[in-house]
């Protein structure tokens, strides 16, 4: 077992959340802007039970179920000592920045990053609580959502699933999807939304501004929304596609709140013109920050929002390369979707890893 430092503590991860991000890094050894090429073990949607702690830690104790938060931050910074540590120039995150990820036996981090869970939360359901709180923070800490809002929400992957339901949760009014998979979408009515749309394809030559805008207004026609009064007061865009940046901003209501979370091309032209004229709060949320777990967790404790549904397909460690291909393809050995697929330790795997090189 690795030793620790008198502020930290070791964790055995037990169930671990495969990332789209995860899949990226696998495949093709590329994050966002990030390029890798040393070996480096995946892994950062984790729940596990405390296995050592150091010298000064008093609020966890070895044996403890919690959910781990998988960045570490200096601490010394304006932006940690702010409060907005995600912002930190040199932050540590797991599976990315060159530190290893939690697909391991064992993983160090600090105290204050682990979050016990409720007894009535499970481990799957603390291993999700990490894309939960990314959800939190577009919807809650960046977003602001007043209640009763209007949201539009692009991307029915376990991202935007997720901030459909913490908008429900929070008080949404109506919860609008859109996404080019019908089937994602039907999951998506049963779970958090209550509206779904089919993207409309693109006409033969039309390039994406004139599509976005034609989509748009397509939208608002079908489900009555205008640029004042009723309207989209929130979207929140997890796709990272161009088309979908560009629809939001000409869909989003007058002095309406855009909020971006996916991670798309390093470039997307917007509707400027547009942007300006409605006055557009446009906002990006990265990961998380404070708070936002423990909302999390008690959303779920509370019975506020249920991520059972999403948990559609589980692998033991030895099968990891299938759990990748599963979450890869979007649909399980079984034939059904796969929404959210997870890593499962035993005691026999724990002195394994998994790396991307």
């Amino acid at each position: 077992m690795p030793d620790v430092n008198p502020s930290s503590v070791v964790v055995a991860p037990k169930k671990t959340g495969i990332c789209g991000s995860d899949m990226h890094v696998f495949l093709d050894g590329v994050a966002g802007e990030s390029k890798f090429e040393d070996p480096l073990i995946l892994g950062h949607e984790s729940a596990g039970v405390v296995a050592k702690v150091g010298s000064r830690v008093t609020t966890l104790k070895v044996g403890d179920r919690v959910a781990i938060e998988p960045g570490i931050c200096c601490l010394r910074c304006e932006f940690c000592k702010g409060g907005e540590y995600g912002q930190c120039g040199d932050l540590k995150f797991a599976a990315a920045d060159g530190f290893d990820g939690t697909l391991q036996g064992f993983f160090t981090i600090p105290a204050d990053c682990c979050y016990k869970l409720p007894a009535n939360v499970s481990m799957e359901e603390g291993a999700l609580v990490e894309p939960l709180a990314v959800a939190v923070m577009a919807v809650h800490s960046v977003a602001k959502m007043p209640h009763n809002a209007n949201v539009a929400v692009f991307g029915a992957g376990p991202v935007g699933l997720l901030t459909m339901a913490v908008a429900k949760a929070l008080g949404a009014r109506r919860i609008l999807a859109i996404d080019v998979q019908p089937h994602r979408l039907e999951f998506a009515k049963g779970y958090a939304a209550t509206d779904i749309h089919v993207a409309s394809p693109k006409e033969p030559g039309e390039d994406n501004m004139t599509y976005s805008k034609r989509h748009a207004k397509i939208i608002m026609d079908k489900f009555g929304f205008g640029e004042r009064g009723e309207g989209i007061d929130l979207v929140v865009e997890c796709s990272g596609a161009e088309v979908c940046v560009q629809t939001g901003i000409w869909l989003v209501k007058r002095r309406g709140t855009y909020v971006q979370v996916g991670a798309g091309p390093a470039n997307n032209l917007i509707p400027m013109s547009i942007f300006v004229n409605k006055e557009v709060k446009m906002i990006g949320s990265l990961r998380y920050g404070p708070g936002c777990y423990a909302m999390a967790i008690d959303l779920v404790r509370q019975g506020r929002l249920n991520l059972k549904p999403l948990l559609t397909h589980r692998f033991p460690f030895a099968d990891a390369m299938l759990a990748f291909e599963t979450t890869r393809k979007g649909t399980g050995p079984d034939g059904k979707m796969a929404i959210k697929t997870i890593s499962e330790f035993s005691p026999t795997s724990s002195r394994l890893m998994l790396c991307a090189v």
